[in-house]
């Protein structure tokens, strides 16, 4: 069915918010605020409904040709400049820390963006593809949808990143291998043109041959991953070759991960951060780091002779982060592999304490903690502003927002981090 919109906002998650005669609001992707658009509907619910825009009758002034073909599949913000990007962020943000958060601010949030648009991320998972003549493709799926589109790689990508994608690609278009048996491909680097690759499929296949290593190939593992599972996780190690690891350099320490253990992408936006979070640390206090990953907040900002926790619920991380204690040559650091809500005993008056959890917050039992035992200072650094609002909002009784920082750690996306550092009342 043919329909147009007037888009008024951009929101939070990335899309612009239009409304039907019918009363229902519409999330539009590939729209930027005021354009008067055509809508190629993806859903349709009872109170609202998603799309795409087809085709932009009115184009905002912001709007430029996009990079890639498939930007919506990865970087949907291709389509306005970079300034206008930042923008609509800080616009998003303050929206969100006022309405859920309870904050009172008059002017926009301070916003700290790397020097590269493109190029910057660490890590890519593509999934697989196959023409009409049955050859084989690197594919994204397409925004919103089960369908895939090939690709070559993503301009948001390290090279090295699509160097390697098309290296295992070639190989597997030498196996007998269909998309029924493939699953997906993660790809990491770090920083220094190096990478490790791990190869996922949904049978016990062994093969004649594997992918060679080279100087920036480091490392690859083929695992079986049962079709029961949605995501890329290893039911078996079918094969490996090289390291299972990389390193990387953070303020002169150095910070071994894997391919599994959640590491920063961006890494120069991420030692701003970190800068950022050290000028709010106290040197005479300990410090707790929870959902601490491989240590690298934990590591990089440890005083030398006060104990340092890190904690954090991935196995692999942990032992990652126990073998970058010992690379460090850190002492009074101890890493322990437990769900922070476990563990909450941490959580002191005399500790600094600093909170980077995934996408769901803080668990209750954190909240409950730090209210309880009442530290003079919470870090906490968010991948999502909307459960950062809902947690600062929590610890508002006892709390007072000293410093708010915005951070676009994935330029020409929707998404941005935000820290905070709470001052006891």
């Amino acid at each position: 069915m043919y329909m147009q919109a007037r888009i008024e906002k951009l929101v939070f998650g990335g899309q612009g918010l239009a409304r039907l005669e019918d009363g229902r609001v519409v999330f539009v992707w590939n729209a930027l605020p005021g354009e008067l658009v055509e809508l190629d509907i993806i859903k349709s619910k009872k109170d609202h409904v998603e799309a795409i825009a087809s085709k932009i009758l009115e184009p905002s002034k912001e709007r430029i040709e996009p990079k890639e073909g498939v930007y919506l599949s990865t970087s949907p913000w291709q389509i306005c400049t970079p300034q206008a990007e930042l923008r609509y962020k800080q616009e998003i943000a303050k929206e969100i820390y006022q309405r859920t958060g309870g904050l009172t601010m008059e002017s926009d949030i301070e916003m700290v963006s790397g020097d590269k648009d493109y190029g910057y991320r660490n890590k890519m998972e593509f999934s697989f593809v196959e023409d009409e003549e049955g050859n084989i493709d690197l594919a994204f799926f397409l925004r919103g949808q089960k369908k895939r589109v090939a690709v070559q790689g993503s301009l948001l990508a390290e090279e090295v990143i699509n160097e390697v994608a098309q290296e295992i690609l070639q190989w597997v278009r030498t196996t007998e291998m269909t998309t029924y048996n493939l699953k997906s491909l993660i790809v990491r680097s770090n920083g220094a043109g190096k990478a490790i690759a791990a190869l996922f499929i949904k049978d016990k296949l062994t093969f004649d041959d594997y992918p060679d290593l080279s100087e920036n190939f480091l490392g690859f593992q083929l695992y079986y991953s049962t079709h029961k599972s949605p995501a890329s996780v290893p039911t078996m190690t079918l094969y490996t070759s090289g390291v299972d690891h990389l390193v990387s350099c953070i303020f002169e320490k150095q910070f071994k991960f894997g391919l599994h253990s959640f590491f920063q992408v961006n890494m120069s936006v991420f030692e701003q951060a970190l800068k950022d979070m050290r000028s709010h640390i106290d040197d005479k206090k300990g410090l707790v780091d929870f959902y601490s990953g491989v240590g690298a907040i934990g590591i990089a900002l440890a005083t030398p002779g006060k104990q340092t926790f890190l904690v954090d619920n991935n196995e692999e991380a942990i032992e990652f982060a126990q073998e970058n204690i010992a690379l460090n040559k850190m002492s009074g650091v101890h890493a322990q592999c437990v769900p922070s809500e476990d563990i909450v005993e941490l959580i002191t008056a005399d500790r600094s304490i600093i909170f980077d959890p995934p996408r769901a917050g803080l668990h209750k039992r954190v909240v409950h903690q730090v209210l309880e035992t009442l530290p003079e200072k919470i870090i906490y650094m968010s991948c999502n502003l909307s459960t950062h609002a809902r947690d600062i909002a929590l610890l508002n009784e006892k709390y007072e927002v000293l410093f708010l920082k915005l951070y676009n750690f994935f330029p020409r996306t929707p998404h941005v981090e935000g820290l905070a550092v709470l001052k006891r009342r």
